[in-house]
């Protein structure tokens, strides 16, 4: 029997697995809130699917989201990283993701981990939406506002309210499930 599922994924296998294993499942180790992090980066202005689809590429081009190694990307790598037919070759959101390398350690430094600067923001709890449909889902709200806004101030780059909304939603900060979803929590 077919579990029911958000509408967003329903019927295509990638979609499916990254729902069922991932998508508002609380993250808090930094590597992968990094990899989130700079996943949506790239998704911002495309198609989640775009990026799921080429995930593993993205892992392989970027040093498995290794965000020491990235912080130390110079010229030589981004040309070869603009070469590379297998991620998004935007210059701009390759060099945000070095950017966002340097920041990230930054946070970590004040914080002792980025996990904790993050999940401060919701005192380290998932907000639990009970959106009935899509409909009921906000693509920004005023804590993605708030975070975007401290992100930028902290150096971070393409963290508009909306792509930290989507990673929010990815990191399980935030439950937006329908009601009628098998990964509904409560």
């Amino acid at each position: 029997m077919d579990k029911n599922r958000c509408k967003w994924c329903v019927g295509i296998p990638i979609y499916e697995a990254y729902h069922d294993h991932e998508w508002g499942v609380p993250v808090y180790d930094d590597q992968k809130l990094f990899e989130f992090l700079i996943l949506e980066t790239f998704q911002a202005g495309l198609s989640w699917i775009t990026i799921l689809k080429k995930r593993e590429n993205f892992r392989a081009a970027f040093d498995q989201f290794d965000y020491q190694k990235i912080a130390l990307y110079n010229e030589r790598k981004i040309e070869a990283l603009l070469q590379d037919t297998g991620i998004i070759r935007n210059q701009l959101k390759i060099r945000a993701t070095i950017t966002n390398a340097i920041a990230f350690m930054e946070v970590q430094k004040e914080f002792g981990s980025f996990s904790k600067y993050i999940w401060q923001f919701t005192d380290g709890k998932p907000i639990i939406n009970h959106p009935q449909t899509m409909r009921d889902i906000t693509s920004t709200t005023p804590l993605s506002d708030a975070i975007s806004k401290d992100l930028k101030k902290r150096g971070f780059k393409f963290v508009g309210s909306t792509v930290v909304y989507a990673n929010m939603q990815a990191t399980g900060m935030v439950d937006d499930h329908v009601a009628d979803c098998w990964k509904r929590t409560s």
